[in-house]
């Protein structure tokens, strides 16, 4: 789709849009609403809605870039159409959906998926629930079966069994991605401050435990009897298809199933606070967070547009007045303004995340951000102002329509809360035609002198640290009488065909690479690009060798913080006017740094790349490095690094590198560094890191956009002047012996749930080698969602919300490793069932049938993987690095089809072995410490 104006010139009326009588040749009670096309000067996605005989919604969009197509079913169901008491059914019945219909087996969805090559989901939120794949495009009819087995046969297939394993993995996410993480209940506890008791959003998406608890299966058959039906629901389409073949499938699919009770709109009341609310929490953080919000209107008000821009001069980013008095003084490590909106409510949110060594009292904070706040009033808005925030989501709109899953996801959205698929010229419209006089008559109709919910969260014992003694305690939930209200006789769906039998898929479409051309600058740095229409945008990348593996251990962190001081100053312009002049063409350019490499990304519309190009020369060449900078940045890393000890999978993950690599290794020492190692940096450190580095014999690049190879090797010339050859990696030192079978422990007192890591060095990438191959072998022990680990301990067993195991390599060594955050009380169980899982799988191998699904699940899944330029770069990066032919992946596609079962097993059987693998255990020491003993492995406790 090639049907673009560039960002400015979008002011016109940009879709054309036309009601179309239905062609006869639609299946008999199908509708055609309207057909929206797109004029080849205009921006948007053009699509053909129909509606079927029981009320189904369907929207259908073409695009034959890639050979795939994505599926989105959304119901116009979240956690505000729950009950109060009786939070958390939409989210537990979105993993129901997952556990099998009348004609689809348990666990057969996400394997029917995943071998077909796709991948899937489900997403719950306040106001919509929707479920959704990406597979090649033969497999469309497979997935309309499946999606409409569920919507009219899901009952006959509900037990008690199912729903108790579902709702012990909801409690596993909840401890997992809440209760586990630093400043987790943060939301809801704040939530039940700002909207009123019993309001929709006062409640988390997740539900509150004593809710869950008080669940039944019944419940969750009303809940889908009251909410499911066809009529409040949404099917989108988009990507490679047949359209008369499509609207025959689905009509023959999901036509049959009987239309369910009648859905209207929540009632849109604004939300108002009396007086201002002070509420606060002690967690286990480090760094004190400061929550602000105002109440506002709700998603498509008239006002929506005026107070996003007004949260962009306010907080939204180094142009921001936030921004300027909070962070760049140094007062906080974080700080933003956003304006998020949902169907029913929006909020006016300001955090701020306060700098411990300037004494973290977010009273000071709070004062700051209200100077903030006044300082705008005095201010008021400029014409760079408006241009800036136009620009950007004019740009935003356009990088966010790259791939087939965004443009459906924006058509399903728009349709399910507004009836209208493609607001994309709306919005457009409404964003420019904002005034200087709009944001300031919100600013005064909303923010100024109005009442807030101010937050603090602060570290535990630290009470001293809040901005305001609380004033407001949140009152007791009542608790609905019913589940779920609205609940009449429900017709029964029946099928006039054999609903058992799954659809065959069509013929495999041709999978080819994309068409890769290279060059050389005239100083020799290799490019690798590919053209790509779809968007008028160019993304570039470029890679420097070196990275984290290039800095002596006890400088660890020195990559990383000359790649974020490389994103402020230049010798001629300070990192706000940088901003501003990113911002201004709506690009983005950012330095970083891994473990073996440096890099600056670049995105930008092809009509700014000139510009763009000018800045990224300005900030590569000419760098700043300025000690105001070099300070608050160095600081900022310091509290960062600290912050990150709050969290268990961080520990977990730094703690096992250096079991498996080192504590005296790159490898073993995280790219971000340590405490000690970052506060030793100084900025000559980073000049001469920078020389080191940043040169043009480290350099390689790779670019995709609309243009073709001679005018992007024309655009990059103004890097041809680069010099410099390239850089040694220094000697590392040798690896530590690994004790195989034994377990580290290391101490989270109050952890919500057990981080579990198993696993050893393995060998280095190679694209058709052992490496390889390992990744295939492990495919079906770990490597999906239906996978011997994850079916076990998720799925059978309740322990964790996701297991799994991979292998992972980089060009000097490799590890395995096999891992999962578990409840606390079965961390011994888990270990246990770890053990078993791998041991067999070593012992035995993989059956046939597992080897039939591999085969198909990676082979047709390669149809996915050049669609986005991100997914092209990657592909062109990883010839770049390892230095693979062009068509390495016609060699794996021969692999993978050709290679036997023994050849797979005999790598596990080698490589697979429990006894010369390690365990860390990052977890509460007292509640697990005994019977992980009792297990008899020798154990050795590490304090953080």
């Amino acid at each position: 789709m090639k049907k673009w104006i560039l960002a400015a010139a979008i002011s016109a009326a940009l879709t054309a849009c036309s009601a179309s009588q239905s062609p006869t040749a639609l299946p008999q009670g199908v509708t055609l609403l309207e057909t929206v096309t797109v004029a080849d000067s205009a921006v948007g996605i053009p699509y053909k809605k129909y509606m079927l005989a029981n009320g189904l919604t369907v929207v259908l969009h073409q695009d034959s870039s890639d050979p795939l197509v994505h599926v989105d079913v959304t119901y116009h169901v979240g956690s505000a159409r729950e009950l109060p008491g009786r939070s958390g059914f939409a989210h537990l019945f979105e993993h129901m959906m997952f556990q099998g219909s009348e004609h689809v087996g348990d666990e057969q969805h996400f394997k029917t998926v995943t071998e077909a090559g796709g991948t899937l989901n489900g997403t719950t939120n306040t106001d919509r629930t929707n479920y959704f794949e990406t597979v090649p495009s033969n497999q469309l009819e497979k997935m309309l079966w499946l999606e409409s087995d569920r919507m009219g046969y899901f009952l006959p297939a509900l037990t008690e069994e199912k729903f108790e394993v579902q709702r012990e993995t909801v409690k596993n996410e909840r401890a997992q991605r809440i209760d586990n993480q630093p400043y987790g209940r943060m939301n809801e506890r704040f939530n039940q401050a700002f909207y009123p008791a019993g309001h929709q959003y006062s409640w988390p998406v997740i539900g509150w435990p004593a809710d869950l608890d008080r669940a039944n299966v019944d419940d969750v058959k009303h809940f889908f009897q009251r909410w499911y039906g066809p009529n409040n629901a949404t099917l989108t389409i988009g990507g490679d298809f047949d359209e008369v073949q499509a609207l025959a499938w689905i009509n023959k699919y999901f036509g049959e199933i009987p239309r369910g009770p009648e859905v209207t709109g929540e009632t849109k009341e604004l939300v108002t606070l009396d007086a201002t609310r002070y509420i606060s929490m002690e967690d286990r953080v480090h760094l004190p967070l400061l929550r602000i919000a105002f109440p506002m209107v709700y998603a498509s008000h008239e006002d929506e547009a005026a107070l996003d821009l007004l949260a962009n001069i306010i907080g939204g980013g180094p142009t921001s007045l936030v921004y300027k008095n909070l962070v760049k003084d140094g007062y906080a490590v974080q700080a933003g303004v956003s304006h998020p909106c949902q169907e029913l409510a929006c909020q006016f949110s300001i955090y701020a995340l306060a700098n411990p060594a300037r004494g973290g009292q977010l009273s000071d904070i709070e004062q700051r951000v209200k100077e903030s706040i006044a300082e705008f009033e005095e201010r008021g808005v400029t014409d760079a102002d408006l241009q800036k925030v136009k620009v950007q989501f004019e740009a935003s709109t356009i990088f966010g329509l790259q791939s087939v899953k965004g443009k459906v996801s924006t058509l399903a959205l728009n349709q399910t809360f507004f009836g209208d698929p493609d607001r994309i010229a709306f919005d457009l419209k409404r964003y420019a035609g904002v005034t200087k006089a709009d944001v300031m008559r919100v600013f005064n109709t909303y923010i100024k002198g109005k009442p807030m919910v101010v937050m603090s969260v602060v570290p535990e014992g630290q009470k001293q640290l809040i901005a305001h003694a609380d004033n407001f305690i949140a009152p007791a939930p009542k608790v609905a009488d019913e589940a779920v209200s609205g609940v009449n006789a429900i017709a029964l769906a029946s099928s006039s065909f054999d609903r058992s039998v799954m659809p065959v898929a069509q013929q495999a479409p041709v999978i080819t690479a994309p068409v890769l051309w290279t060059g050389n600058l005239q100083n020799g740095i290799p490019v690798m690009g590919t053209t790509s229409e779809e968007t008028p945008t160019v993304e570039l990348v470029i890679y420097l060798n070196g990275g984290h593996r290039l800095v002596d251990i006890k400088q660890a962190g020195l990559a990383n913080l000359t790649a974020s001081l490389l994103n402020e100053s230049s010798q001629k312009r300070t990192t706000e006017e940088l901003a501003q002049a990113l911002e201004m063409l709506g690009s983005s350019v950012s330095f970083g740094a891994s473990t073996y490499q440096s890099y600056i990304k670049v995105s930008t519309l092809t009509s700014h790349l000139d510009e763009t190009l000018a800045i990224v020369n300005e900030k590569l060449f000419e760098p700043g490095f300025k000690a105001a900078d070099f300070e608050r940045i160095k600081q900022q890393h310091l509290q960062s690094l600290q912050h990150m000890q709050s969290d268990p999978n961080y520990i977990a993950d730094s703690t096992f590198d250096a079991l498996l690599f080192g504590a005296d290794t790159p490898l073993g020492v995280s790219s971000q560094g340590t405490m000690a190692s970052v506060a030793a940096l100084t900025l000559e450190d980073v000049r001469a890191f920078y020389q080191v580095q940043y040169r043009a014999g480290n350099a390689q690049m790779v670019v995709v956009g609309d243009l073709n190879k001679d005018k992007l090797m024309n655009k990059l010339a103004g890097f041809a002047t680069w010099q410099g050859d390239s850089s040694k990696l220094p000697a590392m030192k040798p690896l530590p012996a690994l004790a195989g079978g034994h377990v580290y422990l290391l101490d989270k007192p109050g952890a919500a749930q057990s981080v579990i890591k198993i696993g050893k060095r393995a060998m280095p990438y190679d694209a058709t080698g052992d490496y390889f191959k390992s990744y295939l072998m492990n495919y079906p022990l770990g490597g999906a969602f239906n996978s011997r680990i994850n079916l076990n301990l998720r799925e059978d067993k309740g322990y964790t919300y996701g297991a799994r195991s991979y292998f992972s390599g980089g060009s000097e060594e490799g590890l395995f490793e096999a891992s999962a955050s578990v409840r606390t009380d079965v961390t011994a169980e888990a270990m246990v069932e770890f053990a078993n899982e791998i041991n067999g799988y070593q012992a035995s191998g993989m059956t046939e049938k597992e080897l039939m699904f591999m085969r198909n699940s990676i082979s047709q899944g390669q149809a996915l993987d050049y669609e986005t330029p991100y997914q092209k770069a990657g592909f062109m990066r990883r010839i770049q690095r390892f230095g693979l032919d062009a068509d390495f992946t016609q060699t794996q596609a021969q692999i993978i089809n050709t290679i036997s079962k023994e050849t797979l097993n005999k790598l596990a059987s080698s490589e697979l072995k429990l006894d010369e693998m390690i365990v860390l255990i990052v977890g509460d020491r007292a509640k697990i410490e005994k019977n992980i003993k009792a297990l008899g492995y020798p154990v050795t406790v590490l304090e953080l």
